[in-house]
């Protein structure tokens, strides 16, 4: 991997983890509201752990395999 495309991978990874941190709070805030639209939380759940698979991925990318 080069250079230029490491920074890419990681402005991208900084880029979703402010996404996935952003939905956390609109979900935390939509919970609290009792009329609350049951889909749209859904789907913000939905898409926030598709998020946190997305930066898995993305971090195990970017740090080298260690062979024990």
């Amino acid at each position: 991997m080069t250079e230029a495309e490491e920074q890419q991978l990681r402005a991208k990874l900084a880029e979703l983890k402010q996404e996935h941190s952003d939905l956390d709070a609109a979900i935390g805030t939509m919970t609290e509201t009792s009329g609350a639209d049951q889909l749209r939380l859904s789907r913000m759940k939905k898409r926030k752990l598709q998020l946190k698979d997305l930066i898995a991925t993305m971090e195990d990318q970017l740090l080298p395999d260690i062979i024990a």
